[in-house]
């Protein structure tokens, strides 16, 4: 089961409208449905309060459009772009990155505001309510190695913090299984089509957003009050 390729037509999002309570209820039986959120520490090693206005981290974790979702309702966060990264083609398509074979993980490109989030505490809501650092090549429904867990850093800082963050997890043993995330620096990222961005805040109603994207952002809100916002950052 994948989350489809392309635009949905108005159609199939009204037919979604329909079925979605049926859907809800069949997806709890299934493996990744509507994930809890993780309590996890707060990071021991933290980038410092930045005097710099902005600073940018790309996450991949499973759908760009939950992903996209939970960021841009984190304090802090400027914008959150859904795209693509970490492969070797130049411009990929959402067609080419769904086949898998373009080495890109679909991902959201975060700019931030160091002296209002850091990117410590990015990462914590990255491992806890966005996605399951422990399935590889997949999450939820999608599978794929363009659905894997990676974290993109674009300074030597943000490496040092990510893999200090990871290690401190795996040894507190907050999963019951090894982390799989990637920490691998960022080449290139390419911005997915316009009709990708906003996508969980403009399809609300669509089975896929209310069963998998739509419980983060309530987790988010529920378990980082002190992080969460109504206000949505803006995307590119």
């Amino acid at each position: 089961m994948t989350k489809g390729r392309g635009r949905p037509s108005r159609s199939s999002l009204a037919l979604g409208a329909l079925v979605a309570v049926a859907a809800v209820v069949f997806a709890t039986r299934v493996s990744g449905a509507a994930r809890p959120a993780v309590e996890l520490p707060s990071p021991a090693v933290d980038s410092p309060s930045a005097t710099a206005k902005t600073e940018t981290a790309v996450f991949a974790g499973g759908c760009f459009w939950g992903v996209q979702s939970v960021f841009q309702h984190v304090k802090g966060v400027v914008r959150a772009t859904s795209g693509y990264a970490g492969g070797f083609t130049d411009r990929p398509s959402y067609e080419d990155v769904s086949t898998g074979r373009t080495g890109h993980a679909e991902s959201v490109r975060v700019v931030f505001d160091p002296s209002q989030v850091s990117y410590g505490q990015l990462l914590r809501v990255f491992f806890s309510v966005i996605h399951d650092p422990t399935q590889l090549n997949r999450q939820g429904p999608d599978v794929g190695t363009q659905y894997r867990s990676a974290v993109f850093y674009t300074t030597d800082e943000q490496k040092k913090v990510a893999e200090a963050y990871i290690d401190q997890l795996a040894k507190a043993h907050v999963f019951a299984r090894p982390i799989v995330t990637q920490v691998a620096k960022l080449k290139e990222f390419f911005a997915a089509e316009a009709y990708h961005q906003n996508y969980a805040e403009e399809h609300p109603t669509q089975p896929y957003i209310m069963i998998y994207d739509a419980p983060k952002v309530t987790n988010l809100k529920k378990e980082f009050p002190e992080l969460y916002t109504e206000k949505l950052a803006a995307h590119d």
